[in-house]
């Protein structure tokens, strides 16, 4: 006995669909699609900021006087270290904890960190000052900001296959199927 098994060819409207359009091969539902143009926009607006920032520090480095008198030069520089150290307690806790997020932290202390060393060495005076900011900024700040950058970047990798959930649903209901079958 031989049998015969044949292709259907793609239906013109699955069960369950009358009435409704399918979506088109390649095309994003227009909430994914209103997304993605909208983080596009996004990024031309940060793109843009930081083309306007290229005058501003012309300017900045032309006009700036190279001597300061500051009243609250204490509270800045107890801030900025507080700062860095709720972003290492922050990230400290979560890798603790195992928690994906980290990465966050993380990142924010690896910029702190780094802001802290350029404006110690930058704002120190010369001699002996300028080498104690120096060696804490090679020995302690930059490997601290280097390591929280790479834990930043491990929690930026994709862990497994992503669902888009939102779209798994729809393609349930187009179809009539059931989220577990």
């Amino acid at each position: 006995m031989v049998a015969v098994v044949t292709r259907p060819g793609p239906p013109s409207r699955l069960p369950g669909t009358a009435g409704r359009r399918l979506p088109r091969p390649g095309r994003l539902p227009a909430p994914a699609a209103r997304r993605m143009a909208g983080g596009r926009r996004l990024g031309w607006a940060l793109i843009g900021s930081a083309a306007a920032l290229v005058p501003w520090m012309w300017m900045l480095a032309a006009r700036m006087p190279s001597t300061a008198t500051v009243s609250n030069w204490s509270a800045a520089w107890v801030g900025l270290d507080a700062m860095e150290a709720a972003a290492l307690l922050g990230t400290g806790v979560l890798l603790v904890r195992r928690d994906p997020r980290h990465g966050l932290g993380a990142a924010a202390a690896a910029t702190l960190l780094a802001v802290d060393a350029w404006f110690d060495v930058m704002t120190a005076a010369s001699g002996a000052e300028r080498a104690m900011a120096i060696g804490l900024a090679a020995g302690v700040e930059l490997p601290l900001a280097a390591l929280c950058a790479v834990l930043a970047a491990r929690a930026l990798r994709p862990r497994g296959p992503v669902i888009d959930h939102e779209m798994k649903d729809r393609w349930q209901r187009l179809v009539g199927s059931t989220p577990d079958g």
